[in-house]
């Protein structure tokens, strides 16, 4: 019969006390090695829970902490990408109220619309900055802050907000010069003064029915019941008002921008020189003073002081609104 295999442990104290040995087998061997190696493992593992940062109360608050701040900057994330959405949608309004106010495109803004929604910084010139062409295309490719990180939001938001700045600087552009359009076209004879029939157009020569002869006939004529309310067809001064002796009882209205209007073979006037009127006021009414043939408005308009002809100013039915 085979002989097993065995260690003798032996166990010599100090002094004169008497050694002492102990047998163990193969197996008990082991098992107390693996007993002493995972003790070590233990007290190896205890020791990195205990001094590791991870470990502290501290650093649970700490992670916490960073749990939240990332979830405040997903909702900041989406808050600014809901600006830049705004953003976007008026510079299309500012285009087109620039393209219906006849002003050119503001070039600048589109440069920096093109570099707040690429993130391709462009220079005097329009081309990129060095350094500049790796940065996403599109705002929506991927987060806002995500993306960037805390060093980068920064140059965007200033982005944001000088753009905001600059079209805030464009409505009131387009607003001032909106609110001269429509001044000017208060002050534009884009009405007929009073309703009848046209009997005599704008003509260099034509055969006067009373004096007969030939001269420049400078205004239009409407046929309209005696006493039949004349308006202003726009707002302006009154420049003139009286009795003439070819055109009897006349008025003559100064509306800017070098426009002069004229009433004449009125039978009764209703404002006086100086008086500011708006259109549609009443300012005379139809007669057969002056040399006339009968009720009529003789209607003079004077551009920077050469007759013209009144219809090319008169627009299309239905398009006039106050």
């Amino acid at each position: 019969m085979p002989r097993r295999r065995g260690w003798t442990i032996l166990v010599v104290p100090h002094g004169n006390t008497t050694p002492r040995s102990f047998e163990l087998s193969e197996r008990g061997l082991r098992a107390l090695v693996g007993a002493a190696v995972g003790g070590v493992l233990a007290v190896i593992t205890a020791l990195v829970v205990l001094f590791s940062p991870l470990g502290t109360p501290g650093a649970w608050r700490v992670a916490r902490e960073n749990a939240r701040l990332k979830a405040d900057l997903a909702t900041i994330d989406a808050r600014l990408q809901v600006v830049l959405d705004t953003i976007s949608s008026i510079e299309r309004q500012d285009l087109r109220i620039r393209m219906l106010a006849g002003i050119e495109p503001d070039s600048a803004g589109e440069m920096a619309a093109r570099e707040l929604a690429t993130g391709v910084a462009a220079g005097d010139d329009g081309k990129a900055l060095p350094g500049t062409r790796n940065k996403p295309q599109r705002f929506a490719s991927k987060p806002f802050l995500g993306r960037l990180g805390f060093g980068g939001a920064r140059p965007d938001l200033d982005g944001m907000i000088r753009r905001v700045t600059e079209l805030s600087a464009s409505f009131r552009a387009v607003s001032d010069t909106l609110q001269r359009n429509v001044e000017r076209m208060a002050n534009t004879p884009s009405i007929m003064p009073t309703s009848g029939w046209l009997t005599g157009q704008f003509s260099r020569s034509r055969f006067h029915p009373i004096l007969h002869t030939s001269r420049a006939h400078e205004g239009i004529d409407v046929v309209a019941p005696m006493g039949a309310p004349i308006v202003a067809p726009a707002a302006g001064r009154v420049i003139s008002s009286g009795r003439e002796r070819s055109y009897g009882l006349s008025v003559e209205i100064d509306h800017g921008n070098g426009i002069v209007t004229r009433y004449a073979h009125a039978s009764r006037l209703m404002v006086t020189v100086g008086q500011r009127v708006t259109r549609g006021q009443v300012i005379a009414a139809v007669g057969n003073s002056g040399l006339s043939t009968g009720p009529h408005l003789h209607y003079e308009i004077h551009l920077r002081g050469k007759p013209v002809d009144p219809l090319t100013f008169v627009m299309p039915a239905g398009k006039i609104t106050d």
